[in-house]
């Protein structure tokens, strides 16, 4: 059903329909199974916690629209760390893909809950591959995936 919606290619594709969101919506970008997976019923679409299995009332997603402290910094950087930030779900065979939705309230790590309003498109492993590639040339080295498993790991 959503298979057929149109792919981005690049990281400046993301970084256009982030800065020229269609209609003056919303945009967010969700890593999972795909839309077809998460809106399967007709609310918009919710997640589960997963270290506690409750049900969330939204969609985890990251907003696209750049912050006001971001400042005159890159707008591609931007959508780079949005890309980057939750790459290691490919891992688990998630992909991104951008919707357009309404906040409607946080979850357990403050990230915005979202009710899809629309799937706007799916994001190509290319597109993630620079993005990926844009985080790493960055002079931090502060710089990490949001990865849970990952820093409990490190930190045993």
């Amino acid at each position: 059903m959503y298979e057929d919606l149109p792919t981005i290619t690049d990281l400046d594709g993301v970084t256009r329909l982030m800065e020229r969101p269609p209609r003056g919506e919303e945009l967010f970008l969700r890593w999972s199974m795909g839309p077809a997976v998460d809106l399967c019923d007709d609310d918009g679409g919710s997640s589960r916690d997963s270290l506690t299995g409750v049900s969330l009332p939204g969609l985890s997603a990251s907003p696209l629209a750049v912050e006001a402290w971001w400042g005159d910094r890159s707008a591609r950087l931007w959508a780079a760390r949005r890309l980057y930030d939750y790459g290691h779900l490919r891992e688990r065979g998630e992909r991104p893909w951008i919707l357009a939705g309404d906040d409607c309230g946080r979850g357990p790590d403050n990230e915005p809950l979202v009710r899809c309003r629309r799937p706007v498109a799916w994001v190509a492993d290319e597109a993630v591959a620079e993005a990926l590639g844009l985080v790493e040339e960055q002079p931090s080295s502060n710089w990490g995936p949001l990865d849970r498993d990952a820093s409990r790991s490190q930190s045993q």
